[in-house]
């Protein structure tokens, strides 16, 4: 999202507030030079965040990749009511990007609509991708994507090349599923 970090409509306020800041208070923080943000002072201009953000991503992954996308350790993604994750909408002609790593969106059908996404190649690529995901409003998106499989759900096509998907779900959202019982998780 193409806002101020600090903003409450920020996804890296949310990571930093409900994991990063935790992992601090218990020494077992990630160095910040390994947590891509974007730059909020582009924000103005989607195209300049994803170049900067693309940017930051090839001075990491240049060299260090013998496929044509980056390999990140994780991806932590969410998903929206409709299945969406990263800024991957449902019907939007991003899902289609097969060759950029980062892409800027200006109509995002949900708010706020100016964004920048990885494209589902960069996070197919990557060698462990987590969906965490809670609340009750989740629970009929979470059953159409792991029980259903409905191909009208971006979330439904992160299926990493090499890699792992895991989902950490509250009771709440985890409501329902028949084909994927939960396991208890305990840090």
């Amino acid at each position: 999202r193409c806002v101020p970090l600090d903003s409450d409509e920020s996804n890296f306020r949310l990571v930093r507030e409900q994991l990063l800041d935790h992992l601090v208070q218990q020494k077992r923080s990630i160095p910040a030079d390994q947590v891509m943000v974007i730059n909020d002072e582009l924000i103005a201009s989607p195209e300049d965040v994803a170049q900067d953000y693309l940017d930051k991503m090839q001075s990491v992954f240049a060299g260090s990749t013998k496929t044509k996308f980056p390999q990140f350790d994780l991806v932590l993604l969410g998903i929206g009511p409709d299945g969406h994750t990263c800024s991957l909408f449902p019907g939007h002609a991003l899902l289609e990007e097969r060759n950029s790593w980062v892409a800027s969106i200006e109509d995002s059908p949900k708010e706020p609509p100016r964004r920048i996404t990885l494209t589902m190649p960069v996070v197919n690529h990557a060698d462990k991708v987590a969906f965490v995901v809670a609340g009750a409003g989740k629970s009929k998106t979470v059953r159409a994507i792991l029980d259903e499989k409905d191909v009208h759900m971006p979330a439904t096509f992160v299926k990493p090349v090499k890699g792992d998907v895991y989902w950490f779900l509250d009771d709440a959202a985890a409501k329902g599923l028949a084909e994927n019982k939960p396991a208890e998780f305990k840090l």
